[in-house]
């Protein structure tokens, strides 16, 4: 079924050089990407090259510089890459977030010039990365983290498992966060870039998951798992400001992708509406479609809005805390809400898998989770709103 992608368009905000990029990326994802999107949902991994096909984008490395492999862009440049390829797969959506808003973020901020120099020119151009934080006891609660790490003659030594670690069975290299003393709390908390081959390390089991499925997420195991010294991302015991810095970047990263599911969806149900006849005309002739069809752009719009202020608000040197906090709120309500209308737009077609309505249903839910619940989010506005503790 063919789909009309020129509505809602972000068009608000944006350079014409910006424009350009994200219609770019759109292109490649409704012409690469979208002929396997319902393979890569039912097999649970991605298509075949669909990875080496992203590197070759330079959509793997968005903010890394030129000189080092890298596309030498803005974080924003990263968000509208996030959004465009959202509104096609999410799972693949998430796969570019993780590896720009998280980990390329992290590195380029607190790892050091030789730690720039060996890894960013593999990470632009054929390393995937994943974000080791989350155990089975520490979600919300992210840092009761119960992995333990010790110096040794010749590094470090880690023992731990992680859990729900988005992009594990592709990445070559892991941000995996560890503590030498519970006792310490967020204090004794490190960083640490651990390679798949590193002794000791594997990747465990990969979850059945209900929404992007094409998205790996998997247990990591370290079983005295053995590190060098420079593999020490930032200072020993600073690992907790890595980490909360980082994941709100990472908000923002996520809003990007619920918006463009959100977009896919409008879009969808908006050339539906205007396909399905019934008594005697298109469902998009009557005032009720109309004005679903209508709130939900107006919903797309306002989310728009809220990602892109705290994107550039990111790129500006700002303080953008509050903005990401709200925007990863926000924008997971209407995801869901506008994935939800869809599927009722469809009727009974958006409840079975010959349409697209039910995945991009399947898809929202987890928005309101993972990079913090939409009650740890609300925690943080309310603490900024209120300037309290």
């Amino acid at each position: 079924m063919p789909v009309n992608h020129s509505a809602p368009q972000p068009l608000t905000a944006l350079s014409e050089e910006e424009q350009f990029f994200y219609s770019t990326v759109k292109k490649f994802a409704e012409e690469v990407i979208g002929p396997v999107v319902n393979k890569m949902d039912e097999e649970q991994h991605y298509a075949p090259g669909l990875v080496d096909k992203l590197f070759e984008m330079g959509l793997m490395g968005i903010e890394i510089p030129e000189e080092q492999g890298g596309a030498g862009g803005s974080f924003f440049d990263a968000i509208l890459a996030v959004e465009a390829i959202s509104t096609v797969e999410p799972g693949v959506g998430v796969l570019v977030d993780v590896q720009n808003t998280l980990c390329v973020n992290a590195i380029r901020r607190w790892g050091t010039p030789e730690q720039h120099k060996k890894w960013f020119p593999k990470i632009a151009t054929n390393t995937v990365c994943s974000y080791a934080l989350s155990e089975a006891g520490s979600g919300s609660d992210a840092f009761a983290l119960e992995s333990r790490y010790e110096a040794t003659p010749t590094g470090f030594r880690i023992n731990g498992r992680k859990l729900w670690i988005s992009n594990a069975l592709e990445a070559n290299l892991f941000i995996v966060f560890a503590t030498d003393d519970p006792a310490k709390g967020y204090r004794g908390i490190s960083a640490f870039l651990v390679e798949r081959t590193s002794p000791g390390f594997s990747v465990g089991h990969k979850e059945d998951k209900l929404g992007i499925r094409s998205s790996s997420t998997c247990e990591l195991i370290l079983d005295n798992c053995e590190i060098p010294h420079e593999n020490l991302l930032g200072e020993a015991g600073k690992g907790y400001k890595i980490a909360i810095e980082t994941l709100n970047e990472g908000r923002i990263g996520i809003g990007a992708q619920l918006l463009g599911l959100a977009e896919g969806a409008w879009a969808h149900a908006a050339a539906y509406a205007k396909e399905r006849k019934q008594f005697g005309k298109a469902i998009a002739e009557f005032q009720a479609v109309q004005f679903t069809l209508a709130e939900m752009a107006t919903e797309i719009e306002a989310a728009r809005l809220m990602v892109y202020n705290a994107a550039r608000l990111k790129d500006a040197g700002r303080s953008y805390v509050l903005e990401a906090a709200m925007c990863k709120y926000f924008v997971s309500q209407v995801a869901e809400r506008v994935a939800s209308q869809c599927v009722e737009i469809f009727g009974g077609n958006g409840f079975v898998r010959d349409y697209p309505a039910e995945k991009y249903f399947r898809d929202s839910k987890i928005g309101k989770i993972y990079e913090g619940t939409s009650n740890m989010q609300l925690a943080t506005i309310a603490r900024q709103v209120l300037g309290v503790k």
